[in-house]
């Protein structure tokens, strides 16, 4: 839904993966949506190559990219960097691996918000919260208002000739 929220504002998207071929989407972990071709793994992509990131939601893709150095060093690199990233749901789970959470404010799915504290970050129950180049949201229901907001931060950073 973030990607396409931005695809349709003009943006330009990538999908990485830690694995080549196609994804399969999930809608509410459990059932199966479309599938989507990965562009390029995230072990050949440098932060530098892009303007902006949106990190996978539900519990089963941020559960993988946490355990993947690839994704996490990708991600790490990429927050320090100051470019805009947006995150949904269980998303921040990769964000705490990478450790960029402290001291940051997000809001997230419930069940992660303790993960959030205890790496050293503030957790708000609201729709959508931006700190800095961090945008998070909490769940599905919130996409209308995270998709708008990603749009308007992304549109806001200076182009760096990425994707």
């Amino acid at each position: 839904m973030g990607r396409r929220a931005v695809q349709e504002a003009g943006a330009a998207t990538e999908l990485l993966s830690i694995k080549p071929g196609k994804i399969q989407a999930m809608n509410q972990d459990v059932h199966a949506s479309d599938m989507f071709a990965v562009d390029r793994l995230v072990s050949e992509a440098s932060p530098g190559d892009y303007d902006a990131l949106i990190l996978p939601g539900g519990a089963t893709n941020p559960d993988h990219l946490r355990q993947d150095e690839s994704a996490v060093s990708f991600v790490r690199e990429f927050v320090s960097s100051g470019k805009p990233v947006g995150v949904i749901c269980h998303g921040p789970w990769t964000l705490v691996e990478a450790d960029v959470v402290r001291g940051r404010t997000l809001t997230s799915w419930p069940s992660v918000r303790t993960d959030i504290r205890n790496a050293g970050g503030t957790v708000v129950d609201q729709e959508v919260v931006t700190d800095q180049n961090l945008t998070s949201s909490r769940m599905p229901d919130d996409l209308p208002a995270f998709c708008a907001r990603i749009v308007e931060q992304f549109a806001d950073a200076p182009a760096g000739g990425g994707r």
